[in-house]
């Protein structure tokens, strides 16, 4: 029965979609706030609350191993963060995966929360908006860069950028620049562009035909959300290996 309630929901909501209706643009007109702002503070708050729920449903159980029964929050946040920890031991190595898996999580959940938001009848991603991922792209890039400087500091780190050929280095140096200093616009562009179109044609389809139709779009939106995420965070644990690599390479010589 409460299945049946759900499809119907949805296709009560995304007939209203089709009308025009969307509550943060209704909410920016109200307080004078860019509405994708409104969506990343509601995605936010969100967020957060899941993190206390997840944190006091933990604590309150006597053997947290043991999961809960069904389908549960805890059992979904779980099993993401399982399979996300897993990528992580096999793109960055199994130390690397322990230090740097709170920021990896962080990225991949609050990416994915806000994705999703943007499926649902009425609302948006603030992740349609290139300020927001082009901030997410720079705090990234900040990140594995201050990662990789603590890691060998700053002089060895800026190393690196200039290639194992000293004679080639002049010209190595800024082509490698270069090639960082991009990548939060390259993160940025894809995940703003997919979230976007993604959103575009569900949207199209809702306001041709408001019924039934576009349910499977729902299920893809779904899916795309998952991806560009899930890629997102990827090329993050590309990066951070990237950048601390070279640490791990002179501990390892270091000790023999």
């Amino acid at each position: 029965m409460k299945y049946l309630y759900l499809i119907a929901l949805i296709i009560t909501s995304s007939a209203s979609a089709s009308s025009g209706y969307n509550f943060f643009n209704n909410a920016s007109h109200a307080t004078h706030i860019p509405a994708h702002t409104l969506a990343l503070i509601f995605g936010s708050v969100v967020f957060l609350l899941m993190g206390v729920y997840y944190r006091a449903k933990v604590s309150s159980l006597k053997n947290a191993i043991i999961p809960d029964k069904g389908i549960s929050l805890r059992n979904i946040l779980e099993a993401l963060g399982q399979a996300m920890y897993s990528t992580a031991k096999t793109v960055m190595g199994e130390e690397s995966a322990k230090r740097y898996f709170p920021y990896v999580i962080f990225v991949f959940c609050f990416i994915l929360l806000n994705n999703m938001m943007g499926v649902l009848p009425g609302f948006i991603t603030a992740n349609q908006n290139l300020n927001t991922t082009l901030a997410l792209g720079i705090f990234t890039f900040l990140y594995f860069n201050f990662q990789g400087i603590k890691a060998v500091g700053f002089v060895n780190y800026m190393k690196h950028f200039a290639g194992p050929m000293p004679a080639l280095a002049i010209l190595v140096f800024p082509i490698e620049i270069i090639s960082v200093s991009v990548r939060p616009l390259s993160l940025a562009l894809r995940l703003r562009g997919n979230m976007d179109g993604d959103h575009l044609i569900l949207g199209i389809f809702s306001e041709l035909v408001p019924y039934i139709v576009p349910i499977p779009f729902y299920g893809m939106g779904l899916f795309v959300s998952f991806l560009q995420a899930f890629v997102f965070t990827l090329l993050t644990m590309i990066y951070i290996g990237m950048a601390t690599a070279h640490h791990d390479h002179g501990e390892h010589e270091h000790h023999h």
